[in-house]
């Protein structure tokens, strides 16, 4: 039990001031990343009542008319890049990493005590487990209707193969009429037949944007940051903390490599509202008790509170570019690799 724990002196942010009093509060430092958090919270908005939703297109641009820049079309959230691959094994996927992650939850929770839920790292993870919870439910629906699909196609087939001795000069008329509009037609007549994923989808692939900054932060925050500092202190890591800060990430580029989910920037405003909206919480439980910060970089006593919030607050753009760097390598190279079978309709933000 010692491997899955650590020692039972966990280490924990000494305590730099009672946050309940007025003082703490009304003071310089708090204004400054008040105006941050403000400023952000309102940047967000503007990006998401621009671009966010099927009508909402760039203005000004006529590449864009077709296809707006915050589409979403339903398949895109169950079905494979691949055309090889059948849609189980994306399901298979996402139901293995959700109970696994569950489970790592729940085993943390149960350790650590409900406390945990605390810290941003235990936030993020279990928004990954909701985001393969919710991607397993779409996913099984998805295969529903791809073997309805595949059914309704093996049908026509047959019908066609039937009725091919009576009419096959008007259905060569008819074929070389369809290829000559085919090659005549552009990619947006083929977006126009799809459907536009609903409100889950959309769920689903905002989510997944969290994901992919969150992840990122949280891993390179605590590798990079906080673990340099526990060294300092002679503080041993244990198998749960590591799990909590590898497979998370690990699990998501998995699922990158099969879905077909979009990455356009303007969705950055959603992992800027996550933050966000911790860095509230935390602010009104300190307001209302006084306890240790979770992470130190957080504490307002220091005169160094507003640079610490600016500059976690601009590591949020290497974050989620680093992540939009893995999506143009994986178009990359699977359009190199698999160009008859790789699908994906890369909005204009991502070329």
């Amino acid at each position: 039990m010692n491997f899955l724990t650590g020692p039972k002196n966990s280490w924990q942010p000494v305590m730099t001031g009672d946050t309940t009093v007025s003082s703490y509060w009304l003071n310089w430092r708090f204004l400054i990343c008040a105006i941050w958090v403000l400023m952000s919270m309102v940047f967000s908005s503007f990006l998401i009542s621009k671009y966010e939703g099927p009508r909402k297109s760039r203005p000004g641009n006529p590449q864009t008319r077709g296809e707006s820049e915050g589409i979403l079309y339903y398949d895109e959230v169950w079905r494979p890049c691949l055309k090889g691959i059948h849609p189980g094994w994306l399901l298979a996927y996402r139901v293995v990493a959700f109970f696994v992650l569950l489970i790592l939850l729940i085993l943390t929770i149960a350790v650590d005590g409900g406390s945990i839920l605390y810290f941003y790292t235990e936030w993020t993870f279990a928004l990954i487990t909701i985001y393969f919870g919710l991607g397993s439910l779409l996913s099984m629906y998805g295969c529903y209707q791809y073997h309805n699909e595949v059914g309704g196609d093996k049908i026509a087939n047959s019908n066609v193969d039937a009725e091919q001795g009576t009419s096959s000069a008007s259905a060569q008329a008819r074929n070389s009429n369809m290829s000559s509009i085919g090659k005549s037609s552009g990619p947006n007549e083929e977006h126009q037949a799809r459907q536009i994923a609903g409100f889950l989808g959309y769920v689903f692939q905002i989510i997944f944007q969290m994901n992919a900054g969150a992840v990122i932060l949280t891993d390179c925050v605590f590798w990079f940051i906080i673990v340099p500092f526990l060294a300092i202190k002679d503080y041993d890591l244990n198998f749960l903390i590591i799990n909590m800060h590898s497979i998370n990430v690990v699990f998501l580029l998995g699922d990158t490599a099969l879905n077909s989910l979009r990455f356009p920037w303007f969705r950055i405003a959603y992992f800027l509202i996550w933050t966000d909206v911790f860095v509230i919480f935390q602010w009104v439980v300190h307001a209302c008790i006084s306890l240790w910060w979770p992470y130190p970089f957080l504490d307002l006593s220091s005169p160094f509170s507003p640079l610490w919030y600016s500059l976690v607050a601009l590591l949020h753009i290497p974050c989620y570019g680093v992540f939009a760097l893995v999506m143009k390598l994986k178009h990359f190279l699977y359009s190199k690799w698999f160009p008859q079978s790789y699908r994906y309709a890369m909005p204009k933000s991502e070329q």
